[in-house]
């Protein structure tokens, strides 16, 4: 028998938070994180991780997990999420994903292996020393030529995952694309049912996502990366450091960006994200969406959510 397993996922500011740890309490569940930067510990604000007191005594895993000198990578997550579904199934409970990292919970729930496509050590400084040279540009528009699908799910300042990606064609002949597909050999254990909150009317997405950035500021994002940069004992690793609200902040707390402008740039960036978010679960046939402004009030998107995981 399958294992059940529930996610909930969408863009930045939709509601996944409150919508999973109330299913949690009303189906006797536990949430693990799928979000590539809850897991650094130090990183609270910037990532809108839940309170204890949001959580409401909910069991909570894969966050604060490691410190932000630590690079991360999918496969690392995928280890770590297929144990924790196990533990919460033997407790009874049913795991329940949230987040808006689609990369992760894609590979946990369809299985994918990772499997080892070589390296070229001389290639990758190679990359690097370009990237540093001359910038990320030229070397990312390489990638979207020569596997676009990558490239639409690698931010193109993720250097590292665009190296890799670029690498694994170098070695291989292959894209990376089709190494994941070549993955997915395997039947998946889970029984997954994914709930995706969605709008229809977009600007009411980024209204939430510039009111939240505005609390974000209110609530010390900039003393949080100060102390990071400047009192923390770890240097952040290039997946931390590139954090949407940690990179603007960064800028400006080295002068190079007023307070101001920092603050526009971290609107604008979750606005971008959310939108490639949005383009990612829509590939998602069995996802059941949910349009969180179509809905009259949180109780209506909780009731309708528990319906689609009871059916």
């Amino acid at each position: 028998m399958k294992t059940k397993v529930a996610a909930v996922v969408g863009p930045t500011a939709s509601g996944k938070t409150a919508l999973s740890i109330e299913l949690a309490k009303q189906m006797n569940g536990e949430i693990i994180s799928c979000d590539s930067m809850q897991i650094y510990k130090f990183m609270d604000i910037g990532t809108a991780k839940p309170t204890k007191e949001e959580m409401s005594n909910i069991p909570h895993h894969l966050i604060d997990i490691i410190t932000p000198d630590v690079e991360f990578s999918c496969a690392d997550y995928s280890v770590l999420a297929k144990a924790k579904i196990e533990e919460i199934n033997n407790r009874g409970k049913l795991p329940i994903f949230c987040g808006g990292t689609g990369l992760y919970v894609d590979h946990v729930l369809s299985n994918t292996t990772f499997s080892d496509a070589g390296r070229d050590e001389d290639y990758r400084k190679l990359l690097e020393t370009k990237i540093n040279e001359e910038g990320i540009e030229e070397v990312y528009n390489l990638l979207k030529t020569i596997d676009p699908e990558s490239a639409m799910s690698i931010h193109k300042n993720n250097t590292k995952r665009v190296i890799r990606a670029l690498e694994i064609f170098h070695v291989t002949g292959k894209t990376k694309t089709e190494w994941d597909r070549e993955s997915k050999g395997y039947e998946t254990p889970y029984d997954s049912t994914m709930i995706c909150l969605d709008f229809r009317d977009r600007d009411k997405l980024y209204e939430r996502i510039n009111k939240r950035v505005d609390l974000m500021i209110e609530a010390g994002l900039v003393e949080e990366v100060r102390s990071l940069l400047f009192d923390g004992k770890y240097k952040l690793s290039n997946t931390a450091g590139q954090g949407i609200g940690y990179k603007e902040i960064i800028e400006y707390l080295n002068g190079d960006i007023s307070l101001e402008d920092a603050i526009e740039k971290i609107k604008k960036g979750t606005r971008n994200y959310a939108k490639r978010q949005l383009t990612w679960f829509k590939r998602y046939d069995n996802c059941n969406r949910i349009y969180v402004d179509e809905c009259k009030n949180f109780d209506e998107i909780v009731n309708i959510a528990k319906m689609t995981l009871c059916n």
